[in-house]
Order: C-alpha cells, then structure tokens, then sequence
C-alpha cells in the first residue's frame, strides 16, 4: 500500500458546466478513486485548501507519491510550497505530474526549463506508443494507447532528456509528443504523463488508469540506505593527519 496524496488546482471544475458534467466532484476524487481502487491509501488536496493549498509539512511527510494536475492558476501556488515539494521529492517522495502540469512551478523547478511546448484543442485521436514495453508503468498494456478525443501536444517539449521514455505520441494533426518521461531527483522519483485535457474524458479510459495505476507503484519510495553527506570518517585504517585544509 502507498501512500497518495492528489492534489488538484479544482478551479474549471467549479467554472465550467463542461468539466463539471465530467468531473462533478473534481479530477481530483476520479484519480483518488482509481488509485484507492488499486488498494492505496489516498487523500485529496486542492487549491484552494488554506495558505498551503493543503500540503502542509505534516502532508507531505506521510505522503509516498504525490500527484499533481494545474492548468489555469499556476502562479497561484506559494513559492513556498513548491520549495516544500521540492525538497520531499529530493528526499525520496515520488511526484506525478499530470497533462497540463508540465507547466507548474514545481516541475519546472525540478526540470531547470522552460518546459513549454505546442498545443491545439481540436478533440483529434492520439495514439501514445509503447517505446519501452519493458517498465515498469507499461505493464499490462498493448503497444499503443488510442484515445479518441485529445488536446495536442506537440514538439518541440522544452525538458531535459528523459532517463526514459515510456510513451512516444502521435496525433491525427501529424505532431509528436514525448508523452511519459521517467526522471530521477536526488532520492525521488518522477513521472510526466501527457494524457489528462479536463474537457475529453480521459480520466475514465482503462489503459490510463492502468498507467495511473502502474506510475504510483514506479515511484513510491524504496527500501535502499539513506546516504550520507558531508565530512566522512574513513571506513579503512588510514593516516588522517594530513591537516591541509580551508575548511
């Protein structure tokens, strides 16, 4: 069992009558529910949750993966908090960022780019290929996702290289699209999924869920040794009297 913390903007859900009729209590509770599903213990945050958008220091430390899904308020998030997640994330807690999260404060500070890239809403297919059907969050796919209505995504997505590249787009316009990049930080792990416009039901098709599914067990944390930083005392028997130093 791990440990989910999903955390929504929850702004076009309470704006649009469109995203309401999809998502009536949230994006965030259809996430929570496919992830309760699979077993974990899951709570929500949002927004609009107090001065911390509801990741207070207690959150985050009880969370094991936090996933993360912002379009329209970005800059809303407190430079604070996104520093909070930050560190959680180098500390070992994985992060999920979701479709149009590529542009939150907090991926953006984990990327060190812009992370911007083409887009067009026009409800075309896409079809993301399984580019390496051995990892982990592949399991139990096909080798493609199709989905019938889609907001594009196009190259070039300004991001480091990924570690690895799960999911390689293609849309009905032509374009291409990195679609699921696996990176590490420090001790955590993090996923980029492409899939998620509030206006398609996305949310609702079996292969995404599984891959929701599949990302959370990728990035909970594991059991290895915590390093150690700093000064170190010599694990053989050596001469430590050298003291040529500016320390």
């Amino acid at each position: 069992m791990v440990r989910v913390t999903v955390w929504n903007e929850y702004r076009h859900e309470r704006e649009s009558d469109v995203v309401a009729d999809l998502y009536p209590d949230g994006i965030h509770a259809v996430l929570a529910e496919i992830l309760e599903e699979a077993g974990h213990e899951v709570r929500t945050a949002t927004l609009d949750e107090g001065p911390d958008h509801g990741l207070t220091e207690e959150v985050l430390a009880d969370t094991d993966v936090l996933t993360w899904w912002g379009h329209a308020a970005h800059d809303e998030v407190r430079d604070e908090v996104v520093d909070r997640v930050h560190e959680r994330v180098l500390d070992g807690m994985g992060l999920l960022v979701l479709h149009s999260g590529h542009y939150s404060k907090i991926f953006k500070k984990l990327m060190g780019t812009s992370c911007s890239l083409k887009w067009r809403e026009a409800a075309e297919t896409e079809r993301l290929w399984v580019v390496e059907p051995s990892h982990p969050i592949a399991d139990g796919l096909g080798e493609y996702i199709e989905l019938d209505e889609a907001e594009m995504y196009g190259e070039r997505f300004d991001i480091p290289a990924p570690d690895t590249l799960v999911f390689n787009s293609w849309f009905a316009g032509g374009e291409t699209f990195r679609s699921g990049c696996c990176y590490r930080r420090g001790n955590g792990k993090v996923f980029y999924f492409r899939p998620g416009h509030e206006t398609y039901p996305v949310y609702y098709d079996d292969d995404v869920r599984q891959v929701l599914r599949n990302a959370v067990e990728w990035a909970a944390p594991g059991d290895g040794p915590t390093p150690d930083f700093g000064n170190a005392d010599p694990i053989e028997d050596i001469d430590t009297s050298d003291d040529r130093t500016v320390h």
